[in-house]
């Protein structure tokens, strides 16, 4: 992801959180924040240390980063959202990353309509 499609300071990932705007499924929350006018989406990718060591939780970002550049196309270019990994998460594999993560995107109405 380029840094232009992510949110990287901790005012901007505080003002997302404060809209009070989130979906969850067992894996992932996602908290949003509709920007209207914006040209692309922008993403805040969040593991807590409850997840393994910093290779386990740097592995799952990874696999996070690449499920959002294979539905990046797919995602509402006006809302910058955070993803928050939940401890259940450590361990999946990718296909189940992609899974749970569209699963969550789904939910939050992040997706387009095809």
């Amino acid at each position: 992801m380029r840094k232009s499609y992510r949110v990287k300071k901790e005012s901007e990932f505080q003002r997302v959180f404060e809209t009070h705007d989130s979906v969850a499924n067992r894996k992932f929350i996602i908290y949003q924040m509709q920007k209207p006018g914006q040209k692309h989406f922008r993403v805040g990718i969040s593991v807590g240390k409850k997840i393994g060591n910093a290779v386990h939780r740097n592995w799952l970002k990874r696999r996070i980063r690449q499920t959002l550049l294979e539905v990046k196309p797919a995602i509402k270019p006006d809302v910058d959202f955070l993803i928050i990994a939940r401890p259940a998460a450590d361990g999946l594999e990718m296909a189940e990353v992609k899974k749970n993560l569209v699963h969550a995107l789904k939910l939050a109405h992040l997706l387009k309509e095809d």
